[in-house]
């Protein structure tokens, strides 16, 4: 029996992956400090614990000792989590994830990195050739964890790989990110304040992300993984499709708001890995993806 636990399984990316895992026949344990869910259509069992307690990792694994662990979990709050300390807390939380599943006896990891691993100034990133220099602390948390990620599955016989996520989309996302504000924006016929949106970026819908990483635990391969389209799209372009959709280009406000600072022109993914290596194409285009994002708002909107 395949046992796998998912950390992050009520997040964004987590809650598409936990459907995807029951598909291919996983016994699902997922975890949550949070209150956990009362219906549940996939049969997941269901763990209070606080990862940031190492005594609590420790008592899960060894009650549930998966084959398989997914982990997801980090602190991913917008406008924040770039330099918080929380970033340093969750790398050890990790850590002891990692030494406890290798210790009760886990088989194949998976963890989420990010594409903030990079050097952006590179623009293309490519995991075996783009130099990796982070210049914030989420990023460089996610670096120094993944070196000590693969040093010890080495060492001890572990089969682990390493998710790099780029930009994404979709239902359940923080409502203030880019895609979600300007769909509610103009659902709730409020202006839609953006940058100048010339920058291009590497967008996948997130039940692809979701999708990419499932199969990636299944698989063998090692190492980093770009999980992204390997297409990149002017934010304009996103922007202007979502107003077309909602007929409300009336409301954009284009170029109101200032550009973060550093904030490269382009930033795109390698996807070689992903599409030879791992055989893996994306289900939705970004025009369906949008249908798909705009439609779960109105839901969301309409009945609370």
């Amino acid at each position: 029996m395949k046992r796998v636990l998912i950390t992050g399984a009520t997040g964004f990316i987590g809650t598409h992956c936990v459907p995807l895992l029951a598909e291919r026949g996983f016994e699902i344990h997922a975890v949550s400090s949070q209150t956990l869910p009362t219906q549940d259509p996939f049969e997941v069992c269901w763990h209070n614990a606080d990862l940031l307690d190492a005594t609590q990792i420790r008592t899960l694994i060894q009650s549930v000792r998966p084959t398989h662990l997914l982990h997801l979990a980090w602190y991913v709050v917008p406008g924040k989590c770039w330099d918080a300390a929380e970033n340093l807390r969750w790398v050890q939380a990790s850590l002891e994830l990692l030494q406890a599943f290798s210790h009760y006896g886990g088989q194949r990891l998976v963890m989420a990195g990010t594409c903030a691993e990079y050097d952006w100034r590179y623009c293309y990133c490519s995991e075996h050739i783009t130099p990796l220099s982070p210049t914030n602390l989420y990023g460089t948390s996610k670096h120094a964890l993944r070196i000590m990620v693969d040093t010890f599955s080495k060492k001890q016989g572990l089969s682990s790989a390493w998710g790099r996520i780029f930009f994404l989309y979709g239902p359940y996302e923080h409502s203030v990110r880019l895609v979600p504000s300007v769909i509610q924006s103009l659902l709730l016929d409020q202006p839609a304040r953006c940058t100048h949106g010339n920058q291009l970026r590497d967008y996948l819908y997130v039940e692809d992300v979701a999708d990419a990483f499932v199969v990636l635990l299944e698989s063998d391969i090692q190492g980093p993984v770009n999980i992204a389209s390997g297409y990149p799209v002017a934010l304009k372009d996103i922007v202007y499709s979502i107003a077309e959709k909602l007929d409300r280009r009336d409301l954009l406000q284009m170029g109101v708001l200032p550009l973060p600072e550093d904030e490269p022109d382009l930033l795109v993914a390698d996807v070689k890995r992903l599409s030879n290596e791992m055989n893996w194409q994306p289900h939705y285009g970004l025009d369906q993806g949008l249908d798909k994002t705009i439609h779960w708002w109105e839901n969301r909107l309409n009945h609370g």
